[in-house]
C-alpha cells in the first residue's frame, strides 16, 4: 500500500472515531444534565436552603439515618455503585461504606458543600473504610456517612483527618460511635484508590507524587470516581479533544508533507447546504 493510501486509511479511521466520540459526548451530557437535575430536586427537598454548612451536612446525615424507607428487594451485588440514582434508594447500598459515601458526597456537591472522599489505607494500601471530608469555614472535617456522624471530638468539637491522627483525639471520637472499629486509623490515607489501576503495582502513586507532589489535593477527583456519568463526561471530553488533535496534525501532515487529496469538512458540509437549498428552490 502507498504512502497515500495509508494515509487515506488512517484519516478515515480517525475521522469515524472523532465522529463516535462526539456522539458519545452529546449522549455523556444528556445523562450528566439528567443526574444532576435528579440530584437537585433531591438535595432541595432534604437540606435546608437557609442553613450554615455545617446544618447542611447534618440534615443530609439525617435523612440517610431516619429517611423514608427505600428499596430493599434488589441485592447491591446487581446495581452500579456509583450511579446516585441507586445508592441513595437502595437500603442495602446504604448500608456499606463505599456507596454511603457515594449518596452523601452527590447530595452533598448538589446541594452546594465543598466535600470530597477520604480512604483509610490498611499497610498493604489497601481501603479498609470510605469516609467524605466536608468543608466547613476553613476546615476539611471528617464526616463518616456509613455511621451517619461528623467526628468530633469529647467536646463536641469537629475533627479533621491531621487531629484524628491523635491516639487520644481519635479515641473520644470513637467513644462518641457505638461500635465504631477500632481498627480505622488515619495514619494513611489517600483520596484516589490507585490499586484498583493495573499500574499501581508499578509503582504509579510514587511516580505522581514525585512528579507532582501533592496532585490528590490539588484537584477535586471525587465526583469522577464517585459519579459513573460524570466519569463518562470527561471522558468523552478527553477523547475528543485528543481526536480533533489527531486530526488536526493528520491534516497538517497530509497537506504539507504528502500533498495528498482528502475530503475537507467544511467542503462537503458546503455541498451538503448547497444540496439542501437548490431542493428546496431558493437558488
Amino acid at each position: 500500500m502507498t504512502k497515500h493510501g495509508v494515509f487515506r486509511a488512517v484519516w478515515r479511521i480517525v475521522n469515524a472515531l472523532l465522529v463516535a466520540a462526539i456522539a458519545l459526548l452529546c449522549f455523556a451530557s444528556a445523562r450528566e444534565y439528567s443526574v444532576r437535575r435528579y440530584l437537585k430536586g433531591f438535595s432541595d427537598a432534604i437540606v435546608p436552603r437557609v442553613a450554615t454548612q455545617e446544618e447542611k451536612v447534618e440534615a443530609i446525615l439525617d435523612w440517610m439515618r431516619h429517611g423514608p424507607s427505600r428499596n430493599s428487594g434488589t441485592s447491591p451485588g446487581g446495581l452500579a455503585a456509583r450511579d446516585p440514582e441507586n445508592t441513595l434508594n437502595y437500603r442495602a447500598l446504604l448500608q456499606v461504606c463505599g456507596t454511603a459515601t457515594n449518596a452523601f458526597l452527590n447530595v452533598a456537591e448538589s446541594a452546594g458543600l465543598h466535600v470530597r472522599r477520604l480512604l483509610l489505607l490498611g499497610p498493604d494500601r489497601h481501603a479498609i473504610h470510605v469516609l467524605a471530608e466536608a468543608q466547613i469555614g476553613d476546615r476539611w472535617v471528617v464526616v463518616d456517612p456509613a455511621y451517619r456522624v461528623i467526628l468530633r471530638d469529647a467536646q463536641g468539637r469537629l475533627l479533621t483527618r491531621e487531629q484524628l491522627r491523635s491516639p487520644d483525639l481519635l479515641a473520644q471520637a470513637r467513644s462518641r460511635i457505638p461500635g465504631y472499629p477500632s481498627g480505622y486509623e488515619f495514619s494513611r490515607v489517600a483520596h484516589v484508590r490507585l490499586a484498583r489501576i493495573p499500574l499501581a503495582g508499578l509503582g504509579l502513586r510514587r511516580v505522581l507524587d514525585r512528579v507532582y507532589s501533592g496532585w490528590e489535593e490539588r484537584f477535586d477527583w471525587s465526583l469522577i470516581v464517585e459519579r459513573e456519568s460524570f466519569a463518562l463526561l470527561v471522558a468523552a471530553c478527553l477523547a475528543t479533544i485528543l481526536l480533533l488533535l489527531a486530526r488536526a496534525a493528520l491534516a497538517w501532515y497530509g497537506d504539507r508533507r504528502l500533498h495528498a487529496a482528502r475530503v475537507h469538512l467544511r467542503w462537503q458540509l458546503g455541498r451538503v447546504v448547497t444540496a439542501l437549498v437548490s431542493s428546496r428552490g431558493f437558488d
